[in-house]
């Protein structure tokens, strides 16, 4: 058997081995608030798996991703044109800024919204070229994915003007080479990982980028677009989970993300709960608004306070 290392690993840190998390300026949650600005192809020829892997349908029954599928494509552009504009509104109001991660296609097809969203700094995350295109169609090519990668990052550079620093893989799904390709260009978190509701280091062929976990039960598709509660039930679980969160992190910083997408939660009958969930999260002290980037441009300067390396 080799002993070569493989691409990108990490080490398994149990919770209570860990030392206290202390975010900049007394900060105890660190609460992220995702939109996830996505872009699908109409149809790709030759190919018969549905194109909206990763993503719950608005009616059943995907047809094959040759073919376009009107109502499924068209609910989601629902949040493009009508959704995210919704979204802006309430964050505009809220003074809060969140986090969006886009495509190198929304860039491209739809890049009235990544110029709203730029305008008003608030954070841009490249999510591949195509939402459709997951990376982990080329696990066992890596050369195929750091090329996808490689024309992502140029084209958020020439929409975004600036370089990225973090990257969500589309559907969460990367390859074991995902994060060593991203430190190879720079950046310095990768979001992928459910793992955690702290931020850690995951060790690449060309050093360290940080882990900034993602959570997938805490997604406007697990509640309301498959999960079918109702805005109210949603705020609940939403407010559950803060207030763990906030709890444990008297003694130890905690993460809390919740993603969303513009034609889930940029809908009129769930606006509210969204409005209400920041207005409940912003009325307790020590909550940080932060972005990927802030969390791991500051943790790979303090990560040995919280998890020492191995000697």
């Amino acid at each position: 058997m080799s002993n070569d290392k493989p691409p990108s690993w990490y080490d398994y840190s149990a919770l209570p081995d860990r030392r206290p998390l202390r975010f900049p300026n007394g900060a105890r949650l660190a609460v992220m608030l995702t939109i996830n600005l996505e872009y699908w192809e109409k149809f790709r020829p030759g190919q018969k798996e549905p194109l909206f892997t990763g993503g719950p349908m608005t009616i059943p029954h995907a047809l094959p991703g040759d073919v376009w599928d009107t109502a499924n494509w068209t609910w989601r552009e629902y949040g493009q044109r009508v959704g995210v504009w919704r979204l802006i509104d309430t964050f505009d109001r809220a003074g809060v800024k969140p986090s969006c991660t886009v495509n190198g296609m929304i860039m491209r097809e739809r890049k009235r919204i990544v110029d709203a969203a730029n305008e008003r700094g608030w954070e841009l995350v490249p999510h591949n070229w195509a939402q459709n295109d997951l990376l982990s169609y080329y696990a066992g090519k890596p050369e195929e994915e750091r090329a996808v990668i490689k024309r992502t990052l140029e084209q958020y550079t020439e929409a975004v003007g600036r370089a990225a620093k973090a990257w969500l893989s589309s559907a969460i799904r990367g390859t074991v080479h995902t994060p060593a390709f991203l430190k190879e260009f720079g950046l310095i978190a990768y979001c992928d990982y459910l793992n955690d509701d702290q931020p850690y280091l995951i060790q690449t062929s060309h050093g360290p980028i940080v882990c900034v976990p993602y959570s997938n039960d805490i997604n406007d598709f697990n509640l309301f677009a498959r999960g079918g509660m109702s805005a109210s039930s949603g705020l609940e679980t939403l407010k559950l989970c803060f207030d763990q969160l906030y709890a444990e992190s008297a003694v130890s910083g905690r993460i809390m993300n919740f993603g969303m997408h513009p034609h889930v939660m940029g809908h009129a009958h769930r606006i509210g709960a969204l409005r209400d969930f920041i207005e409940y999260a912003q009325s307790h002290d020590g909550v940080w608004f932060a972005r990927r980037e802030e969390i791991a441009s500051w943790y790979l300067e303090n990560h040995e306070s919280h998890i020492p390396g191995k000697v």
